[in-house]
């Protein structure tokens, strides 16, 4: 996790002051309560001076703060305010939250400007820079909101396929299709968006193979048949369907 302002880039390397910023940021703009964030800081431990070890972390994160070359004073960034801590900076100030919105803006587009709708989604996957929360903490918060990021850029990743197909650029999407595929076996969205891709490069039977070889391992693996959106599309690629080419 880092901070960034004025074109310099700072490290938070204590984890328990890495972690109360980055729950403070994850609610930016907004009160998160104590007890919130010590359950955060030290999960499934039952502290008796809980309170008192926040109120530590809380004053070694504004002590690097003012080291830091900011255009506010510390506590005016990590205000108190009834049992409650709040980070005093916009909502859009965190990657998170742009990521987020330009991913709906991005979805939101995909229908009827396809075009836009793919530069958006690519504004949003810039944004990704490893791992969702990497080293901000194991507490339940952090970990279900790492979670609901990864889902998010996995539905981003299938939005921006979406859109090349949407403008005929099938044969640009083989490539990372077969990978997210490989990858990712159980999305069958992947797997749907590759058969389109192939058929309508015509590989029709490359499409079929892709069919097979999903249903062979959510079979296998999971004991589950394929979803009924790529049973019909096999059958399309079978019948050769003139929707499969339609664009829109």
């Amino acid at each position: 996790m880092g901070v960034e302002h004025g074109g310099k880039t700072y490290r938070i390397r204590a984890k328990k002051v890495r972690t109360l910023l980055t729950v403070l940021a994850l609610h930016a703009g907004r009160t998160v309560s104590w007890d919130t964030l010590v359950g955060e800081l030290w999960p499934g431990k039952d502290l008796a001076n809980s309170r008192n070890a926040l109120h530590a972390n809380t004053a070694r994160l504004r002590k690097l703060l003012e080291s830091w070359d900011l255009d506010a004073q510390p506590n005016d960034v990590v205000v108190t305010a009834n049992n409650s801590y709040l980070l005093d900076v916009p909502a859009d100030a965190t990657d998170a939250a742009r990521f987020l919105r330009l991913a709906s803006r991005g979805s939101e587009l995909l229908r009827k400007a396809p075009e836009q709708a793919g530069s958006v989604l690519n504004e949003a996957l810039e944004l990704w820079r490893g791992p969702a929360l990497l080293d901000a903490g194991e507490g339940l918060l952090c970990r279900s909101t790492a979670a609901q990021l990864e889902e998010r850029l996995m539905t981003i990743r299938e939005d921006l396929i979406t859109a090349k197909l949407h403008t005929g650029r099938e044969r640009d999407v083989i490539a990372d299709l077969q990978e997210l595929v490989v990858a990712h076996p159980g999305r069958e969205r992947f797997s749907e968006q590759l058969m389109i891709a192939l058929y309508r490069c015509g590989r029709q039977s490359e499409a079929l193979d892709v069919y097979r070889r999903t249903r062979a391992w959510l079979v296998d693996e999971l004991g589950l048949d394929v979803g009924r959106s790529l049973h019909e599309l096999y059958q399309s690629v079978i019948a050769q369907d003139p929707v499969l080419d339609a664009r829109n």
